[in-house]
């Protein structure tokens, strides 16, 4: 599962090159999907308006809903110190499911945001999805 922190729904809705490409790829593989926390696009909407029209245009772009346990969750993991209610939902989106099998990929532009053990990739990194 690939799920795009704040930053990278930020920079995707601005045309960063390698996230455009990668949404625009994985439209072409059934099942590929890029995940939003929902608290991760409410935030970056809430810096520039109508943001969320660009990237949810992306048909591969889904957005992973604040339920009953994510909220929970996430109040928890804001109180104990892990960061802001949007980093803290990303956080919670790349823990194991049951529903996803493998490994999940944190797209970010603030690695340092998360804990070690969480799988991060800075979007700005030279070489980051196969571009220089």
């Amino acid at each position: 599962m690939i799920i795009l922190d704040t930053g990278a729904v930020k920079a995707l809705a601005t045309g960063h090159k390698a996230l455009n490409l990668l949404a625009g790829n994985m439209a072409h593989t059934p099942g590929d999907q890029l995940r939003i926390p929902a608290l991760c696009l409410m935030q970056a909407e809430a810096g520039e308006e109508h943001l969320h029209r660009r990237v949810l245009a992306f048909s591969s772009v889904v957005v992973d809903p604040l339920d009953a346990m994510a909220a929970a969750s996430v109040g928890t993991m804001v109180r104990d110190g892990y960061g802001a209610s949007d980093t803290c939902h990303a956080l919670y989106c790349a823990l194991p499911r049951a529903e996803f099998t493998g490994m999940s990929i944190l797209l970010t532009e603030a690695e340092g945001d998360y804990p070690p053990g969480v799988v991060t990739i800075d979007i700005n990194s030279p070489g980051t999805l196969g571009f220089p």
